[in-house]
This record gives C-alpha cells, structure tokens and sequence, in this order.
C-alpha cells in the first residue's frame, strides 16, 4: 500500500515507521515546509492518505484528500464542529474517509466499556461522574479528543449530565473535564463515577504512540479501496 503523510510531526513520523515495518510506502510527506507539494498530482501515486495535523488545518487538508480522490483517514482533533459537513461533503464527492478522535485499539474498547458503564449508572443518581485526562504539555487541544468522545457517550446515556465543561463547575447538569498537560505524558484518560459509599473508576494509560500509530495504518489498510465514512468500530468490527 502507497501511503500520503499529511502532517509529519511525532505522530506522523510513528506512523511512518509501523508502515514500514509492515511493508507499506510512504510515498511522500507533507508539512509545513512543503505545503506546495500538497496536490493532486502529487497525491496521484498515493492509496490512502493519513492526516494528523492540527484543529486549524485538518478541515482543509481532509477536504483535499477527498477532491483528490485518495481515501484519508484523520487523527486531528479540536475541528469535529464540523464533522457532520465534512461526512455530507464525503457521501456528495463519493469518497472515502475515517476520523477517530483516536486509533488506538486499547483506547477503542476503552469507549466500549465506558458506554457500558454509562448505561449501568445512568439512574443511579447518588453517584456523580467526573472525566480527567492527561497529555504532554505540547497537545494543542483540551480537553483532548478522546476526553469528548468520552464525555459525549457519557452525556447520551446518563440524561441528568446536560453538557460537558472543561472545567469544576457547580452546576449539577455539567460534567465535568479536567484538564493536565503535563511532561512526559502520552495520554491517560479516566472516568470516575463518586458516591458517599464508594468509587467505581476506568482507566486507560498509553504508555508511548506506538498504539495509536498502529491503529492509524490498520484504518489505511481498511479504507483502501473503499468509498463512505468510517469509524474505528467498523475498522475493528466492534
């Protein structure tokens, strides 16, 4: 498979790296540095395009990929206002595209639990429900993706959560998101559910990007070929 690297930072580099080891091509990269090279002709040699770029830019760089007609999946957060019109502008143009605020196979089954849980403390009022994360402290987003997935399946089960803040509030109908960005810190994510009695809490610590670039290629591996929107539960079957 001949991969297009939208974005070449940390991630991006990861990324490269576990496609090679697995026999892919990266055939070329874009950055900052090189945004000129990032056209159709140049995408042409290309069968899957991987995004990770940042909020301000991941919108456009999708957009492109589409036009273009090469199949892009994206790890960029802090833009997905705009999720719906870019899933609309997919299905108008007959692309192909896979967002996750997180490719991470741990991190995926991790977001089942956590509906899980919802479901099962959705009436039990005595119990408040607080969500905490923790990034390096060069993420430029908070609370992170995956923090907003998590709040979001938390808010559609457990109805007395109204919508989250990241920040302590004292209003009963937020749930809240706290915040640290601390250094090294790949990313912790919890979900803690305090009553008078006791605490019933899930965790999910990445110890390096090693799983969430893994992730990334095995999306590229699924959506090659393919036409539609696509999340990781379908990438793996959940």
């Amino acid at each position: 498979m001949k991969i297009a690297l939208i974005g070449y930072g940390k991630m991006g580099k990861a990324i490269e790296e576990i496609a090679v080891k697995k026999g892919h091509q990266v055939v070329i990269k874009i950055d900052q540095p090189n945004l000129d090279e990032f056209t159709k002709e140049n995408l042409a040699g290309a069968d899957v395009a991987i995004e990770f770029t940042t909020p301000h830019t991941a919108y456009e760089n999708i957009k492109k990929c589409i036009e273009f007609g090469v199949p892009v999946i994206s790890g960029s957060t802090g833009w997905t206002d705009r999720l719906e019109e870019m899933k609309i502008y997919c299905a108008d143009s007959h692309g192909a595209f896979i967002y996750s605020s997180n490719y991470s196979v741990g991190v995926n089954i991790f977001f089942e639990v956590n509906k899980k849980l919802a479901e099962l403390m959705s009436s039990l009022d005595e119990y408040e429900v607080i969500l905490e994360e923790t990034h390096h402290t060069q993420k430029k987003d908070a609370p992170s993706g995956t923090a907003i997935t998590l709040a979001e399946q938390v808010l559609e089960l457990v109805k007395r959560k109204k919508q989250w803040v990241n920040e302590l509030s004292d209003n009963p109908a937020d749930l809240e998101i706290i915040s640290q960005r601390i250094d090294p810190a790949p990313g912790t994510h919890s979900v803690k559910y305090s009553s008078v009695i006791d605490n019933i809490e899930i965790i999910h610590t990445a110890h390096n990007r090693t799983g969430f670039a893994s992730g990334a290629v095995l999306a590229a591996e699924f959506i090659k070929d393919k036409k539609g929107f696509f999340t990781m539960k379908d990438v793996l079957s959940l």
